[in-house]
């Protein structure tokens, strides 16, 4: 009795199937944009500050025509810097708006996942604590100057191209606007943006350090420990040094990136700086920005072992 199979054969000439060449998962990517789904305020502050600034931008359109042309003074670089100021102050309002959502969004990056105990079923995933860890670091270093970058150049450009419709409108010197060097505020704007990232990382790390370790009140957690150092440092030792340091971490990244006053000792106006007086070369060899980093590696690396080791609140 024959027993049919009912395989069937392959045929000589069949070709073979190519292997599957699977995609690389990219984690870190992947890991960043978990961030942005997660907290919206990363994108929805900036441009909500970018809406307001051009909110009161196009209500001082009616006056702008009027003050344009009557600004004739002595001083031919002084105009320069009223048309500078607009635009220099969509640039400084947008920057400030990151750096407090990079504040706030730091204090609750390690922390928030610990208190909704969501941390068990991101280390459930096979994306390393380190992973985790560099990701929210790159928010408040990365992709907040980015975010002010493009948008603070989009408000510019429309309000130079809403400035020059006003202008003609009301029969304005048009010539006068156009003497205002748009695109050199926006190199600056970027140079500083890379500045403030850099000398700001300890600040952001130590924010994270303290979100991967504090139980609650991760504000207090982060400020009072390093106020009542200075506070104890004055009272016994009437000595500043600590203050000034804690002052300098925050606004010494202008006098360590910039030459702040001309060939004669006179003061620049913040407005517009020319690119004659950046100074990349001291500020990258100050030893404040490499201690700083070296502050906010130590910090990174504190986090990410904390995270390793905690569970949920």
């Amino acid at each position: 009795m024959n027993i049919h199979s009912n395989a069937v054969p392959e045929s000589s000439g069949a070709q073979a199937m190519p292997p599957t060449v699977m995609r690389a998962t990219r984690p870190f990517c992947w890991s960043v944009r978990r961030e942005l789904w997660e907290n919206r305020s990363i994108y929805i502050a900036p441009l909500a500050a970018a809406g307001v600034y051009m909110l009161g931008f196009l209500i001082s359109l009616v006056w702008m025509p009027h003050h344009l042309r009557h600004l004739v003074p002595p001083d031919p670089e002084h105009p320069l810097i009223l048309l500078a100021m607009n635009y220099a102050h969509a640039g400084m309002l947008l920057t400030v708006t990151a750096f407090l959502v990079g504040i706030f969004y730091s204090l609750d990056a390690l922390h928030g996942e610990r208190r909704d105990r969501s941390i068990l079923f991101w280390k459930s995933l096979p994306v390393s604590d380190r992973t985790t860890v560099l990701a929210k670091a790159s928010i408040p270093l990365v992709v907040l100057p980015l975010i002010v970058l493009v948008l603070t150049v989009t408000v510019q450009i429309i309000m130079r191209v809403l400035t020059i419709a006003a202008l003609m409108l009301a029969h304005g010197d048009v010539a006068k606007e156009w003497t205002l060097p748009l695109f050199q505020m926006q190199v600056g704007l970027l140079y500083g943006l890379i500045v403030i990232a850099l000398w700001h990382a300890p600040i952001y790390c130590w924010f994270l350090l303290v979100s991967g370790w504090a139980r609650r009140a991760t504000f207090l957690w982060a400020v009072l420990p390093p106020l009542a150092l200075a506070a104890v440092e004055y009272i016994a030792f009437r000595t500043t040094h600590l203050g000034l340091l804690l002052q300098d971490r925050l606004f010494g990244f202008s006098g360590a990136a910039f030459d702040l006053k001309d060939k004669n000792g006179v003061p620049i106006d913040p407005h517009f700086i020319p690119l004659s007086l950046f100074a990349p070369g001291r500020f990258l060899s100050s030893p404040s920005l490499w201690v700083g980093l070296l502050l906010a590696a130590g910090f990174l690396a504190a986090a990410v072992r904390l995270r390793r080791y905690q569970g949920p609140i």
